[in-house]
């Protein structure tokens, strides 16, 4: 973490940059308040200046509402392709988050923010970023995605194949596409002797983990390698009374050991991830993807089987070949023995305004049944 100096007032003043995303601190800091415009805030940021913002919280919102709508204005070319119109999408909407990320606050070290209408912050700000023992500056957007995230773990996201709740924390994927958990709690167990043992694989929230402990698996081994991802699915798992079932640890995909049914829903998207929350979305050239398959082999227990849960948006997009998906299944050794699948039900795939809509609207999510080849 670097130190940022600025002049206010005539005083030398300093604060720790913080980004959870490693977005490089501003080139330099300026100070902006309530008679600030949108457009003049561009200009400013596009001049590499990070806005300090000292007026009032509803007016710091209000002003990020302003930009990104004018961030939201140039319209892609349409004589792109899909794959093309993809990667322009990403790309217009990491210079949009660079220049909502262009309006900074200071975040005191009792975790209070020194503005007028400022809520309380405190337990979002400590699930976040810890401890402070000095003054931290932040992006004001990436301080409402943690105060959105704080809310959502407060009042967790409803899981009806649950039946219950789910509490995601900051920086961990919240599961409210429901479309991968309905599959794995409508898929067939595997038929073996004796108490079944799972393992879940990028566990997250650790939903995946819950809903097979709830149809009866006698143990679930949950991996992630997001410590984040440790502690949100451990204390999902104790809400919902499954600790002595369920047990979590950070790994790297498998835990020693063989199960008998072996779940992974890997990210979808072949890509860099840019941020902590994208790395529930993309995976970089397929290693997730690729790894547990290759795994299998080595942790499934005879009679077992594998489910691999994935959406095929990345074949409608252009970024995955068409049949790759069962070329990889067959070159690990393993043979499909049964698959559910079901449309996307999410919002955007509904909204013809995205400009992905043509993809969006097709995309299926599947769950692969897999054995080893015979």
């Amino acid at each position: 973490m670097s130190t940022i100096s600025w002049i206010e007032n005539g005083m030398a003043q300093s604060a720790r940059w913080r980004s959870e995303n490693g977005a490089p601190p501003p080139e330099r800091i300026e100070i902006a308040g309530d008679a600030l415009t949108a457009n003049s805030a561009l200009r400013r940021i596009r001049g590499g200046a990070g806005l300090l913002w000292r007026g009032d919280f509803p007016g710091a919102r209000q002003l990020l509402t302003a930009i990104g709508r004018r961030a939201d204005r140039r319209p892609l070319p349409k004589s792109l392709d899909l794959p093309g119109r993809f990667r322009a999408h990403r790309a217009a909407r990491a210079e949009r988050a660079e220049l909502l990320g262009g309006i900074v606050v200071v975040i005191e070290p009792d975790l209070r923010l020194a503005l007028r209408r400022a809520p309380d912050l405190a337990g979002a700000c400590r699930e976040a970023y810890g401890e402070l023992s000095e003054p931290a500056m932040v992006s004001l957007n990436e301080l409402l995605g943690v105060l959105s995230a704080w809310q959502w773990q407060q009042r967790g996201v409803p899981v009806p194949a649950l039946g219950d709740l789910i509490h995601p924390r900051y920086g961990v994927f919240s599961p409210v596409r429901s479309e991968y958990v309905d599959l794995v709690a409508e898929a067939p167990l595997p038929a073996i002797r004796g108490d079944l043992e799972a393992f879940d694989l990028g566990t997250g929230t650790g939903v995946l983990a819950a809903v097979l402990a709830r149809r009866g698996a006698a143990r679930v081994t949950a991996t992630d390698l997001n410590p984040r991802a440790v502690a949100c699915a451990r204390e999902n798992m104790r809400r919902l009374g499954l600790e002595q079932r369920v047990s979590v640890m950070e790994a790297d995909l498998f835990p020693p050991g063989r199960a008998d049914l072996i779940v992974c829903n890997p990210p979808w998207l072949p890509g860099a991830p840019t941020s902590a929350l994208e790395l529930g979305i993309y995976d970089e050239g397929s290693g997730m993807l690729r790894g547990f398959l290759a795994g299998l082999g080595d942790h499934l227990a005879p009679d077992g089987e594998a489910w691999l849960v994935l959406s095929d948006l990345a074949e409608h997009l252009g970024l995955r070949p068409r049949g790759k998906l069962l070329q990889l299944i067959d070159r690990a050794g393993l043979e499909v023995v049964g698959k559910l699948a079901t449309a996307a039900r999410h919002p955007r795939a509904k909204d013809d305004r995205d400009p992905l809509h043509a993809a969006r609207s097709q995309e299926v999510t599947t769950l692969w049944r897999l054995r080893p080849a015979a």
